[in-house]
């Protein structure tokens, strides 16, 4: 949730061009991880929670990309892209942890 709203703060700040292309779709991209891990948690069965977070990961590294593209274009400055993928590398480890406990081993 906390990603969500920094996304949003960072994105507020892009050219105006850029807040329907790029700007939305890093939002999208980031509410759609926190959105599959609610999704899968309420389904039934482990596997398919699994499958869920599975998603929200390639989530992820979507909006890993986005973040360098913006970085890249000169929208976000370095020290922000460093601890937007900071944050992102943190989740991407919650999420492997959490789908790891969920499968069989």
């Amino acid at each position: 949730m906390d990603l969500i709203v920094e996304i949003h703060r960072v994105t507020a700040t892009f050219p105006a061009y850029q807040r329907f292309i790029l700007a939305a779709q890093m939002q999208r991209a980031a509410l759609s991880i926190a959105s599959n891990i609610a999704e899968g948690r309420g389904r039934w069965g482990s596997r398919e929670f699994a499958h869920a977070l599975s998603i929200a990961n390639g989530s992820l590294k979507e909006l890993e990309t986005q973040v360098l593209v913006s970085g890249r274009l000169g929208y976000t400055d370095a020290a922000v892209v460093d601890a937007l993928l900071r944050s992102c590398a943190e989740i991407g480890r919650m999420i492997t942890m959490l789908r790891r406990s969920l499968l069989p081993r």
